[in-house]
């Protein structure tokens, strides 16, 4: 049996640059027709994982880098004590690495970096390789245990593909050298879109030579621009409590993963640019299934761009939108949710009375706790 929960939220930003492109242009996308602004999947993923960092067991969060030999060495360091020094751990890392065909390279050293500095530049994985805390001590144990000896492959690819970290179950992992060690994710994050048409817009700024001024002259130091957009974003992600399970080997401690998920997806937010426009909005709408069919999206609420009326604001409209393509998919398909939740603010609740159970954030851990109990008995 299936187990999907299904988050869908509406957020509204002001004018920023949460999330630009190799130009420094905001995302957008041509949805409907019309360009909209978008925030990139991998940007949000990356924000929820930092909010993972904060809010869950460090232990459970891993690490996506190409310096793992560093990580390893240390930990074998720690583990092993005088005996092994940096030399003797790294060619032993080296090794377990090597014999699960896991390739690494020199790392490139800079000319201003120390004697030093390049005497511990680590080797380093190609790409950035995703490994848990576990995954790690239990390397560098096995490193110590082995006290010089060849590590055999089978234990070498055990050792990196079990107890994987709550992140790596949700997103996945992708080994290029080796598909074998690849996670399926068992969390898919759609771009947020813009529920209604707009534009990048240029801000012109300027900033004062303090010194310059103090000598009553005018004039600015420097001078530039930096473009910007404001929207009211669909975001969407789903998350299959079965798939999340096996990859944890636990459906206890996924139960609780899942909801920790819900609750990061909800509060989390990209930090592209903060400091300049201080984007800290939460979503205005956020509305949660459990279901034991399938993953919906209601993006195509809003292939028609939302416009303001004159009795009620964008958020309003993109509020009863939603609920409208849920009832909508209800009535013609007949995928009706085991259980719904809405959480919002103001008014916006009311279009998703007679579908689901107007909530608090701080109450949702445990309904989505239930739900998850009751559809799984």
């Amino acid at each position: 049996m299936s187990l999907i929960i299904d988050i869908h939220a509406l957020q509204t930003l002001p004018p920023s640059l949460i999330n630009r492109d190799d130009t420094g242009a905001p995302k957008s996308a041509v949805y409907g027709g019309v360009p909209r602004q978008r925030v990139s999947s991998q940007s949000w993923k990356r924000a929820i994982r930092k909010d993972f960092e904060e809010t869950f067991d460090p232990a459970s969060v891993g690490y996506r880098t190409k310096h793992v030999v560093e990580l390893v060495v240390n930990k074998v360091m720690e583990l092993g004590g005088e005996a092994w020094t940096e030399d003797r751990a790294e060619d032993r890392v080296a090794q377990a690495f090597k014999v699960v065909k896991i390739k690494l390279v020199e790392p490139k050293v800079k000319e201003t970096d120390s004697e030093e500095e390049q005497r511990r530049i680590f080797q380093q994985t190609g790409y950035l390789l995703f490994l848990s805390p576990r995954q790690i001590e239990n390397l560098a144990q096995a490193i110590v245990d082995a006290d010089g000896e060849n590590l055999k492959k089978t234990d070498v690819a055990k050792l990196i593909d079990t107890d994987h970290s709550v992140d790596i179950a949700m997103f996945g992992r992708m080994v290029a050298d080796d598909a074998a060690y690849n996670v399926d994710a068992s969390v898919q994050v759609a771009h947020a879109i813009g529920i209604h048409e707009s534009e990048p817009e240029f801000d012109f700024f300027t900033a004062v030579d303090d010194v310059v001024e103090d000598h009553d002259e005018t004039g600015a130091g420097m001078m530039g621009t930096v473009q910007m957009m404001s929207s009211t974003l669909y975001r969407f992600a789903t998350l299959d409590v079965e798939s999340l399970a096996e990859n944890l080997g636990d459906r206890e401690a996924a139960v609780t993963a899942a909801v920790a998920f819900v609750r990061s997806f909800i509060t989390s937010l990209p930090t592209g640019k903060q400091n300049t426009f201080a984007h800290n909005t939460l979503p205005e709408l956020v509305y949660v299934t459990v279901r034991e069919d399938r993953s919906i999206s209601l993006v195509n609420a809003f292939e028609n761009p939302v416009a303001a009326g004159s009795n009620e604001g964008r958020r309003q409209a993109g509020a009863r939108a939603l609920a409208e393509e849920e009832k909508s998919i209800e009535s013609a398909y007949g995928f009706v949710p085991a259980r719904a939740f809405v959480v919002g603010l103001g008014d916006l609740t009311e279009p998703f009375q007679d579908i689901a159970t107007t909530t608090t954030l701080p109450e949702l851990d445990g309904l989505v706790r239930e739900a998850i109990a009751e559809a799984g008995a």
